[in-house]
């Protein structure tokens, strides 16, 4: 069964409409999807494949871990439910922005966060085919050698420019 969204309008209002996010998809409406930057404590960034079974970008490369916000679900929570899903890990990520995401199947507004965490991650094998550490110089060239997810790029370049404007 699909995860069930809620349905948001341009501000990020949840208009009360609660669908499954296939359908918010295939007809373009707008709903909340969470992602967390994973830092290790030196610094470098988690990147992961997905594996190949999955039904949106399968085997793509990706620079965030997330997914869908679940109807009745923060930003936040949906981030760190993730986190435990697809990597066993439970740890509170720091939100750091949102905006509307036109790069993926449909547009979205996409919740992005930033974590801490622990270097020895055990991904879910169903959801990650690889995962590897890499520094911001590295990640720069992998992105415009391997296949990412479009959100990848989007929120990766947002992600930096947010980092770059604090004090």
């Amino acid at each position: 069964m699909d995860e069930l969204v809620e349905r948001v309008d341009g501000q990020d209002r949840v208009l009360g409409v609660v669908v499954n996010r296939r359908q918010a998809i295939q007809e373009g409406w707008l709903h909340r999807v969470a992602v967390t930057v994973c830092r290790d404590e030196r610094g470098r960034i988690l990147v992961h494949r997905r594996s190949e079974h999955l039904s949106r970008f399968p085997g793509l490369y990706e620079v965030t871990v997330g997914g869908g916000v679940h109807a009745g679900e923060s930003y936040e929570q949906a981030a760190a439910r993730e986190l435990d899903e697809e990597l066993g890990i439970r740890v509170l990520p720091r939100s750091l922005f949102t905006f509307i995401n036109r790069s993926g199947l449909s547009p979205h507004w996409l919740g992005v966060h930033e974590a801490v965490v622990p270097d020895a991650v055990v991904p879910d094998p169903d959801e990650v085919a690889w995962h590897g550490w890499l520094t911001e110089p590295e990640l720069r060239s992998a992105l415009q050698e391997w296949h990412f997810t479009p959100d990848s790029h989007e929120a990766f370049s947002r992600y930096l420019a947010f980092r770059t404007a604090q004090p």
